[in-house]
């Protein structure tokens, strides 16, 4: 038997009134009912539509029928804090500012909070620190997800000679500059093809029916700030089986960038809600929250996981093109991603687990975390520690403040610095130079509980937003002249 396929279109004509609830009840039906016929599967949707309250205690109807139901007006009160937070582990505590910490106590007096922890690259955010992980029953905080939904790492590891990043400089500078766009408001002139352009919650919901244009045309770019697309060298101490990859030197490409104009809007427009429907005090006041069983919080669900899918969509675009022109697919994909609530099981609880600028480290889960421009980063396996809600730190973490990285670090000195480490540098600004950063062997050192060490990365030709001619540059080449 085929699988069964349901359209908006056959949904609104059987009485379906416009909103998420259509897209819920396609995305419910689709995969509980994928084997039903689809006669059969009209006729539940029809006397769920007639009767809702009949399917409230319904373990996979409930949600639809939840969405049919009359609107109940929330209380206009401004909600309180608890006054004692749940307890959360540190890790790293002598290197993460005042402010972080005070943002992560916040968030443990949320009514809402189960379990928390916080990395040991956490430095300020909104909401939600970043580094901060965050456990709610039956919650979902966008601004503890941040703006740039989905943000993540992926590596491709090929059996390729790390000497021809050398000897071949100019074919790989030259791929990465055709590869991706740099810039906020960068978008191609002619967009890529790719499935998660065709989802239907595109078409359904009305926030991403008028994002849609704009996010296909930046399908497969990379942004701005600390976002990234490189070249550098992967070395395997030895064979591991999750990873699966032989001792040795390869040539790796890793790129780092989320969810660009989508998830930012997204983010935005949820959090508003949030922030009108739970009245908190003002510290707390990005820390609001969307129930999971009320139409904005289904509708925010289903919308980040979107954002998530697009992401990745990005990256594998941009990684499609490079394999083409190596002519050759990779040994190896690592992809993991950070900015994202995640639907998991806590001490048998169901809970729903923020990591803002943290990632999944669960049982033998993989993932990459970055230096900097010139820093080895690491490929890493998940130990699945409870002490750190299944958590790892995502990158180094920042040191400096973008404007204190421009005030005190001097472009001699990102030169000096590129060279030490041999790496070359495409666009780029002070504000993400190497100094900007914390060490991220410390880092490291501070989370040896949470992660296995099983694999490198080691940066050779970076490509970021900026200009792709530095001031050095330019001033030797008019001395030149």
């Amino acid at each position: 038997m085929s699988k069964l396929k349901i359209s908006g279109k056959e949904l609104r004509a059987i009485g379906y009134p416009e909103g998420p609830v259509i897209s819920i009840a396609m995305n419910i039906m689709q995969k509980q009912y994928k084997h039903t016929a689809k006669e059969e599967v009209m006729e539940l949707l029809k006397a769920v539509l007639a009767s809702p309250a009949n399917y409230l205690d319904d373990a996979v109807l409930a949600l639809i029928a939840k969405q049919l139901m009359p609107e109940e007006k929330e209380s206009e009160g401004e909600l309180s804090l608890n006054q004692n937070g749940i307890q959360f582990n540190v890790f790293g505590s002598e290197h993460i500012e005042q402010s972080a910490m005070h943002q992560m106590y916040t968030a443990a007096k949320l009514p809402v909070a189960v379990a928390g922890a916080l990395m040991p690259d956490a430095h300020h955010g909104y909401g939600l620190p970043i580094g901060g992980v965050l456990a709610t029953e039956n919650a979902v905080i966008p601004y503890g997800v941040g703006v740039d939904i989905g943000c993540r790492m992926c590596l491709s590891i090929y059996d390729i000679d790390p000497k021809e990043l050398v000897q071949r400089e100019s074919f790989f500078t030259r791929e990465l500059g055709e590869a991706t766009l740099f810039g906020s408001g960068a978008q191609f002139k002619q967009s890529e093809d790719h499935e998660v352009m065709d989802n239907e919650l595109f078409f359904e919901l009305p926030l991403l029916k008028n994002l849609h244009g704009r996010a296909w045309k930046q399908l497969g770019s990379s942004g701005s700030g600390n976002h990234f697309v490189e070249f550098g060298v992967v070395e395997v101490a030895e064979k591991d089986e999750v990873l699966g990859v032989a001792a040795g030197k390869y040539v790796g490409l890793l790129s780092h960038s989320g969810s660009r104009a989508l998830g930012a809007n997204i983010a935005n427009y949820y959090t508003k809600i949030a922030i009108s429907k739970r009245r908190l005090p003002q510290d707390a006041k990005n820390l609001a929250w969307l129930n999971l069983d009320e139409e904005e919080g289904m509708e925010y669900w289903l919308a980040m996981n979107l954002a998530g899918d697009y992401a990745s969509a990005c990256h594998h675009v941009i990684h499609n093109k490079i394999a083409k022109q190596l002519g050759r697919r990779p040994m190896k994909m690592v992809e993991n991603h950070h900015n994202f609530a995640w639907k998991e099981k806590w001490e048998g609880r169901d809970v729903i687990v923020h990591r803002k600028g943290a990632t999944p480290a669960g049982k033998d889960i993989l993932g990459i975390i970055p230096g900097s421009m010139t820093a080895t980063g690491y490929i890493v396996k998940g130990k699945g520690e409870a002490a750190s809600v299944n958590s790892a730190s995502h990158g180094a973490g920042r040191l400096m403040s973008r404007s204190k990285a421009m005030q005190s670090i001097t472009h001699n000195a990102l030169k000096d610095e590129l060279k030490k480490y041999g790496v070359k540098l495409l666009g780029g600004g002070l504000d993400e130079a190497p100094f900007a950063y914390k060490d991220i062997n410390v880092v490291m050192q501070s989370q040896q509980s949470l992660v296995d060490v099983v694999g490198s990365f080691t940066p050779k030709i970076v490509k970021m937003d900026g200009p792709s001619i530095k001031p050095w540059q330019k001033s030797r080449e008019v001395e030149g002249e």
